[in-house]
């Protein structure tokens, strides 16, 4: 079986600074590191893979400096991986971004199970994963906490979790699932598994390779386009009530009814 994990490298959440002239986050000296949803989305991978038995090959669409992420995700216990790499890709939204994944795992040969964290940390708008399995007609459940794979049947049963409870779903193969982070714990690497990452070739992809029009990636194939952003600003003031307590309570309910509360 083919188990294909679609990953991001991202900014560590953890040291981003925003720059409020410019409206853009300050990735200068700023750490990169691999999604951590999509930390999830590799463990669920080989996890399955050790199971029952296939390949792990992670793809992930970035600059030339996203190889590190890749891999770091060989050091987990992924098989291959392949960076979508090309300028024209800069500046893609979700739809053009599904669109030059898509074009990857075809050229991959496709396969079982695609497998997505939730979101990225930088975006998050969680579309990438349904987007992905509309262009490559996969059955798909996101969000998903659990899952078991029915060898006989060639089915996944999956726990999704919603906002009121869950759903159990059972899913076709091949299929494409987003995982939650409560689905498993990632492992830590291996000295072994670091060595076979250093050493591992990674090839790139670009326009080219993928047989994409370049009108149709990156920014000119993006039909939504972020024109600025901004660090909301909250202020507070604070009124410290004074007197007895009886004075303070009526004070309060006052203030309360001034601002609509009550």
């Amino acid at each position: 079986m083919r188990f294909v994990v679609c990953i991001k490298q991202v900014p560590d959440a953890a040291s981003v600074r925003f720059d409020p002239e410019k409206g853009t986050l300050i990735r200068e000296g700023v750490d990169s590191i691999i999604n951590p949803f999509d930390l999830n989305a590799i463990e669920a991978a080989v996890q399955l893979k050790e199971q029952v038995g296939g390949e792990v090959i992670c793809i992930s669409m970035g600059p030339p400096q996203a190889e590190a992420a890749l891999r770091d995700a060989l050091a987990l216990g992924v098989d291959s991986a392949v960076l979508l790499s090309d300028r024209a890709f800069a500046g893609a939204d979700t739809l053009a971004t599904t669109r030059t994944l898509a074009a990857g795992i075809k050229k991959l040969g496709g396969a079982d199970i695609v497998f997505c964290g939730k979101q990225a940390i930088d975006g998050d708008t969680a579309q990438v994963g349904p987007g992905l399995a509309a262009r490559l007609g996969l059955n798909y459940a996101t969000c998903v906490s659990e899952l078991e794979f029915k060898a006989e049947e060639n089915i996944l049963k999956v726990k999704r979790a919603w906002e009121e409870g869950y759903d159990i779903l059972e899913l076709k193969l091949p299929a494409l699932l987003t995982v939650l982070t409560c689905i498993n714990t990632p492992r830590v690497p291996s000295l072994k598994g670091k060595l076979k990452a250093k050493k591992a070739k990674i090839p790139v992809w670009g326009t080219n390779e993928l047989g994409l029009d370049a009108s149709l990636v990156g920014l000119s194939g993006s039909p939504t386009q972020v024109v600025t952003t901004c660090v909301p600003k909250f202020e507070a003031k604070r009124e410290i009530l004074e007197g007895e307590v009886d004075d303070q309570v009526n004070a309060l309910v006052e203030r309360l009814k001034e601002v609509g509360i009550l």
